[in-house]
């Protein structure tokens, strides 16, 4: 059986004509001491190009750009900054001398949903394509896009590329995925926040996916939910280090069994895009917490960190939830909107504060994580707001003024400081 690659390449690894050319030769590496694996590489817009066909887009349909209406001209618009790069990728590879062509969403026959500026992936339908890849011709394949039940150019939202890139190797059966980004991998936690975070060779896929919800940025939280469900496995890469990254570069994103020594703890996340809700003197009634959340949700407001609690009152109980800073005013609104039929005595909306999560697979096996978090954030007069927990991670809301503090405090206390 033919062993086969998939390389995906973001905005920033394609942002010029330079940029594609060092692309090239990084592709141009994979494809001659390969040993004869077939390769696919999925690329995204340069950098900036998506911004710009949006603000065309705005330009001609004006406010009502975001209407049923106009979302698929509007897809028809955004998808063709991948295009363009398909295109110009696979001219640098022909220069070459390599066998190259361009694959767009509808050639790719990459179906999806029609949820037009959020497609849902459905799957990869052409016959063609994998022999294509086999014969040693290089598929350069527009990230982002595919193609509806009604033959309409579809995007895929934020992180397309990415979960593009993971539907082609799953379609593929790929030996792997490899993300070439502007980091060299997955570290213990922000390097620009703490100077001692360490790049890790290995991560499972539900400690990834917890990090890319909890903020961290490397990869998005679809793709890397794609990757765990067809059991693809991801290597995050930089495509700006001066040699063509070997076999050993990057973090594996890869089943659990796969990692030997699994620490109790792999890293520290953080956000800043977070704002807490409290709702004082809710009525304790059944259905009230569906009314409330329901309506939030019909709002398209993301709502994660959630407490109930009883209020001083009888009959009464207080809750206490998150959503992101970027949606507070909306979620606001809509709440104010629901105060009489909610019943709730008041309504406070803090927007200075951060989410800062633990994660790691060895916490199931492992006593006393929370313990060492709790003492480490009041070691350094942190006070903790709001808490949650899953069974590889523990989120904290604190005041977002001690958001670096409490990552370094935590990061050291775990020991994921590199020595």
């Amino acid at each position: 059986m033919v062993t086969r690659t998939v390389m995906k390449f973001g905005g920033t690894s394609v942002g010029d004509l330079n940029r594609i050319a060092r692309v090239a030769e990084i592709v141009e590496a994979r494809a001659r001491g390969g040993g004869g694996g077939g390769v696919a590489v999925v690329v995204s817009a340069m950098a900036g190009a998506t911004n710009s066909l949006v603000e065309l887009a705005r330009g001609a349909a004006g406010d009502a750009l975001h209407g049923q209406a106009f979302d698929d001209e509007y897809d028809v618009v955004v998808a063709s900054g991948e295009q363009v790069t398909a295109g110009l990728l696979a001219l640098a590879l022909r220069r070459k001398g390599l066998r190259a062509r361009s694959w767009l969403g509808w050639q790719l026959l990459l179906n999806t949903d029609e949820a037009h500026g959020k497609a849902r992936i459905i799957g990869v339908d052409n016959p063609h394509f994998s022999a294509a890849v086999d014969s040693g011709e290089i598929a350069v394949i527009a990230g982002f896009q595919g193609v509806d039940r009604n033959g309409r150019v579809s995007t895929l939202g934020r992180g397309g590329s990415d979960t593009s890139a993971v539907a082609v190797a799953a379609a593929l059966q790929a030996r792997t995925c490899d993300i070439y980004t502007d980091v060299d991998g997955v570290y213990t936690t922000d390097p620009r926040i703490v100077s001692k975070a360490r790049r890790l060779s290995r991560i499972s896929y539900e400690e990834m996916l917890e990090f890319a919800s909890l903020g961290a940025k490397v990869l998005q939280t679809r793709s890397v939910e794609m990757a765990m469900n067809h059991r693809v496995r991801v290597r995050v890469l930089s495509s700006f280090e001066g040699d063509v990254p070997g076999e050993d570069a990057g973090t594996l994103v890869c089943d659990e069994e796969e990692i030997l020594e699994k620490q109790v703890v792999s890293g520290v996340a953080y956000s800043r895009d977070e704002a807490k809700f409290t709702l004082y003197g809710v009525a304790d009634n059944p259905g009230v917490a569906a009314v409330i959340f329901g309506a939030l949700a019909d709002e398209g407001v993301n709502v994660d960190m959630i407490v109930q609690a009883s209020a001083r009152s009888e009959g009464r109980q207080n809750i206490v939830f998150t959503a992101p800073d970027r949606e507070a005013e909306r979620a606001k609104a809509r709440l104010e909107s629901l105060q009489e039929k909610i019943g709730y005595e008041a309504l406070t909306v803090g927007r200075e504060v951060a989410k800062v999560s633990v994660i790691g697979v060895g916490m199931r096996s492992h006593t006393g994580v929370a313990k060492t978090m709790f003492e480490a954030l009041s070691g350094k007069g942190i006070n903790i707001q709001v808490i949650s927990t899953s069974e590889i991670k523990i989120s904290v809301l604190i005041d977002a003024s001690y958001t670096e503090l409490a990552v370094r405090a935590l990061h050291t206390a775990y020991g994921l400081d590199a020595e």
